[in-house]
């Protein structure tokens, strides 16, 4: 008995099984273990996005913190990046004494980055009262200063003599330029 199939039908039966056996080697050879480390990375990067979400919403947090903050304390960080003038210190504070002068002294190893200031005081006043109100106006100044203690009152008369020190906070553009360009160790 023989089988009278057309050559044309042979050739496409024969090109079907290679196919079907190209199709069978290529699944276990190259797509299934593509397909097992798929299932890896996926779970990879599952992880590493919920970690992004996470110090996503961290990152958003801490900003509207800080922009709240810069908001809130505009009149403090304006105040310290002004400069110091202590002339303009002196034309501010001087109805508060008869006598005011300020005079800068050499920087310590314990004041980096600040100024220090010597001032010195003469009141033709019976109490310190006027004193106080100086202190108040520094408070609401332009500049962030830090009176330190002692202040030392000496009456002589009629008048009242102070002498104290100050502290300006002020952020030094010159060492941050000269730290920055600086080479690290």
């Amino acid at each position: 008995m023989k089988l009278n199939i057309p050559r044309h039908y042979a050739y496409l039966a024969l090109i079907s099984v290679v196919l079907l056996i190209f199709v069978l080697v290529f699944s276990f050879t190259a797509l299934i273990p593509m397909g097992k480390e798929y299932r890896l990375k996926k779970n990879i990067l599952k992880n590493e996005v919920a970690k992004l979400k996470k110090y996503q919403n961290f990152h958003d947090e801490t900003l509207a913190t800080l922009k709240d903050l810069q908001t809130k304390n505009r009149h403090i960080i304006e105040a310290f990046d002004k400069p110091f003038d202590p002339q303009r210190f002196v034309k501010k504070h001087k109805l508060y004494f008869s006598q005011l002068s300020v005079t800068k002294i050499n920087k310590d190893k314990d004041t980096k980055g600040f100024a220090t200031y010597k001032v010195d005081t003469t009141s033709q006043i019976n109490s310190p009262t006027n004193f106080y109100d100086f202190l108040d106006s520094v408070n609401k100044s332009d500049w962030i200063i830090e009176i330190n203690f002692p202040i030392d009152f000496q009456r002589e008369g009629e008048l009242i003599k102070s002498s104290f020190t100050m502290k300006v906070y002020a952020n030094n553009k010159e060492s941050n330029s000269t730290a920055s360009a600086s080479p690290a160790k």
